[in-house]
């Protein structure tokens, strides 16, 4: 047997685990589904969404830690983080302030009940992650309106470790609108929750706001340069490999 592989009562502890995580996480979409649903005002409904979510991760004995919060601009500002499971959303959504709107790919609209939660949570939807010209003028629009919003620049995840290139709408958004864009480097989740996994598996979740790059910084004057250089501050504290690199 592999060194890395676990014996026969880890396997059972991690199944029954998963199956009691499993639960919590669905009572928990149940409690969300509710509150969206009766709690008036977008402002009030993400911050009721994000207490029931922070409670179902401390339900589930899962205890991130979240550090460099006091990186956030104060104001309309575009956040970048990488993408490793279906968990991440959840992380950014209980640990960010409510103002943040996330935004999702337009594919999420085909599940009539996902679509409805996270719209009533304040996600946007785009039909494309990259430099689609209606999506990039919306997101302009909505920042110079002082919104705050979130994406995974990836624009997907994969259960293979390690960051892909990042594409361009929300960097460019950020030069168009001219607000900083502040990385976001998450750890743990891939090994919790990975593509293709139904049952997670317990493990430390770390999450590190990492500071802003302003419209003063010399990457500010490229679409690419900017992408790259928040790619680049995330790899750093993540340690997973980059693939972008390998892909050439």
């Amino acid at each position: 047997m592999p060194p890395d592989m676990p014996g026969p009562a880890a396997r059972i502890a991690y199944s029954l685990y998963g199956i009691y995580a499993l639960v919590v996480f669905a009572l928990g979409v149940l409690a969300t589904v509710l509150a969206v649903t009766i709690t008036p005002g977008q402002e009030r409904r993400r911050r009721v969404v994000a207490r029931i979510i922070r409670a179902t991760f401390l339900s589930a004995g899962i205890r991130p830690s979240v550090r460099g919060l006091e990186h956030l601009p104060a104001g309309p500002c575009v956040v970048v983080a990488n993408h490793a499971s279906y968990v991440d959303g959840l992380l950014l959504k209980a640990f960010l302030p409510p103002r943040f709107s996330f935004v999702i790919k337009g594919e999420m609209r085909n599940n009539p009940l996902v679509h409805f939660v996270l719209r009533r949570s304040g996600a946007r939807f785009v039909e494309r992650f990259g430099s689609g010209t209606r999506d990039v003028r919306e997101f302009v629009r909505a920042a110079r309106d002082g919104a705050a919003l979130g994406f995974f620049p990836e624009g997907t995840f994969i259960k293979t470790p390690g960051i892909l290139r990042f594409r361009p709408g929300a960097f460019l958004a950020a030069i168009k609108a001219e607000i900083p864009v502040a990385p976001i480097g998450i750890r743990g989740t891939r090994r919790m929750l990975p593509a293709g996994r139904a049952l997670p598996r317990p493990g430390p979740i770390h999450v590190d706001v990492l500071p802003p790059i302003g419209p003063g910084a010399q990457e500010f004057d490229n679409t690419q340069e900017l992408a790259e250089a928040a790619r680049q501050r995330i790899l750093a504290v993540v340690g997973e490999p980059d693939l972008a690199q390998s892909a050439g």
